[in-house]
């Protein structure tokens, strides 16, 4: 039985003075760092997504000439008009500092014309960003979910991964959320738990993968 942790853009626009940050999101980089050591000890896989949007892209309030945080469309679907963010190539789609190095990286949100919560699909389901495949070729059957933002692509990604089959835990210690709009993380946790996700804190279950 391999597990794999999934580590959700633990990026520099989502943590602290970042372009979209996450509300104490970096509190969560020591509590990932140590959960990436167990793993490693363990000979278990270590993956990251990435946050890795062109110039311009359509999520963009700046693209559409929009307000930042009220609600479009994009393509066929309903869209957050997000801060320009995760911009390829620039400091704030770089992994925070403090993190230690992820060994495999899945980006995603590189298609201008439709957004990418999920680590394995975007949100319209056109793109696959390989994720499953490398995960099934490798035999994992658990994952364990931590990363930014809980209420978006840490949601998504677990949502995902019960669909695909995958005992999935949400580590909720190792997540923080956007929180928009407000009871949007609270709603989240209802939602993945409804779904099959396992949610499990590290400190009060007393919790080891």
């Amino acid at each position: 039985m391999t597990k794999a942790l999934l580590i959700i853009d633990v990026q520099n626009d989502f943590c602290p003075l970042g372009a979209l940050a996450v509300p104490k999101g970096d509190e969560v980089v020591p509590v990932i760092n140590n959960l990436m050591k167990t793993f490693f000890k363990n000979d278990w896989l270590v993956v990251g997504t990435q946050d890795w949007h062109p110039a311009g892209h359509g999520s963009f309030a700046s693209t559409n000439k929009a307000t930042p945080f009220t609600m479009g469309v994009l393509g066929d679907l309903p869209q957050v008009m997000w801060p320009d963010h995760c911009v390829q190539d620039s400091n704030g789609a770089e992994f925070n500092p403090d993190l230690l190095d992820i060994p495999t990286i899945f980006q995603k949100g590189l298609d201008p014309t439709v957004d990418s919560y999920s680590g394995f699909f975007d949100n319209g389901g056109k793109n696959d960003s390989g994720l499953n495949k490398y995960l099934k070729d490798a035999g994992v059957t658990k994952v364990y979910i931590c990363g930014l933002a809980t209420d978006y692509c840490v949601k998504f990604t677990a949502l995902d991964a019960v669909k695909l089959g995958y005992q999935t835990f949400v580590i909720r210690d190792a997540c923080r959320g956007v929180d928009y709009p407000v009871g949007s993380v609270d709603a989240a946790i209802d939602e993945m738990r409804n779904a099959g996700v396992l949610i499990v804190d590290l400190l009060i279950d007393k919790f080891n993968p």
